[in-house]
C-alpha cells in the first residue's frame, strides 16, 4: 500500500531521515521502534503531508504522494494521529469528530460513523457533549484515533499512542489497534513500546539515527538477540 524510496527528510539543518526504504503492506500492520529521535515520527509526518522530503519517493498505491499537502493525502484515504493526540480543546468530542470528517460531504454517512465511534469508544460517548480539553490523557488518545477514523481512511498512521498512559491504558490501545487491524485496517505504527506493539505487528522496522538498522517480520526481531537486549529488556 505504502512504498517509500530512499526518503531523506530535514527539519532545518538537520539531517533526520537518512535515504530509508521500506513498505506497508495491505492489510498488515507495520511498526516503526526505536529509541527517542530516531527518525520515527518524521517518517510518520513525512508520509502524512506535514513534512516534505528533499529526496525520495512516497508511493500510495503506486502513485506518488510526497509533494501533496497533508489536506490532499487524507482525502486520498490516509488517516494521522499525531503524537500527544493534538485534540481541538475547546471544541466538544461531537466536534472533534466532525472535523475528522471535514472533507466528507455526505451528512447522513458522517451521522452513521459518529455512531459508529461511540460503538466502538463508548466511554467518549459518555463524554459527547464535554470539551475535549477537559478529557482524561486516555480519552483523548481515544478521541485522536477516532476523529482520524472519521476520514474513512485505508491507511492509518499511528504515532507513538501509547505515549504518556498508564499501563492498563497502553494495553487498551494496542487491542483498539488489533481490532482496527482485523476489521481490514492497514496500520504503520510508531512507536517506543517495542515489546507492545512487536506483539502485535506482522512486520517491525528497527531505526537509528534516521537509518534503519533491521527490517523483518515482527516474529523475527522478537526473536532477534540484539533487539531483545537493546528493546524489549531481556538477556
Amino acid at each position: 500500500m505504502i512504498t517509500v524510496e530512499n526518503l531523506h527528510t530535514y527539519y532545518g539543518n538537520i539531517h533526520a531521515v537518512k535515504g530509508i526504504s521500506f513498505e506497508v503492506r495491505k492489510g498488515e500492520i507495520t511498526t516503526l521502534i526505536g529509541a527517542n529521535g530516531a527518525g520515527k515520527s518524521t517518517i510518520i509526518k513525512t508520509i502524512a503531508g506535514l513534512l516534505h522530503p528533499k529526496v525520495g519517493t512516497i508511493l500510495y498505491d503506486g502513485a506518488p504522494i510526497q509533494k501533496l499537502a497533508a489536506d490532499q493525502i487524507v482525502r486520498l484515504g490516509i488517516g494521522y494521529v499525531p503524537e500527544g493526540r493534538r485534540v481541538f480543546p475547546v471544541l466538544t468530542v461531537d466536534e472533534n469528530l466532525e472535523m475528522g470528517a471535514y472533507h466528507r460531504s455526505d451528512k447522513s454517512g458522517i451521522i452513521e460513523d459518529r455512531d459508529r465511534m461511540y460503538e466502538i469508544f463508548p466511554r467518549l460517548k459518555e463524554r459527547s457533549k464535554q470539551l475535549a480539553g477537559s478529557l482524561s490523557g486516555g480519552e483523548q488518545q481515544m478521541l485522536a484515533i477516532a476523529r482520524a477514523l472519521m476520514s474513512k481512511p485505508q491507511l492509518l498512521l499511528m504515532d507513538e499512542p501509547s505515549l504518556g498512559l498508564a499501563p492498563i491504558l497502553v494495553k487498551q490501545v494496542f487491542e483498539i489497534i488489533t481490532e482496527l487491524n482485523k476489521n481490514g485496517m492497514t496500520i504503520l505504527l510508531s512507536e517506543q513500546n517495542a515489546r507492545s506493539s512487536l506483539k502485535i505487528a506482522q512486520h517491525g522496522i528497527v531505526m537509528e539515527t534516521g537509518k534503519i538498522r533491521f527490517a523483518d517480520t515482527a516474529k523475527a526481531l522478537q526473536e532477534n538477540s540484539i533487539i531483545q537486549q537493546a528493546y524489549l529488556g531481556v538477556g
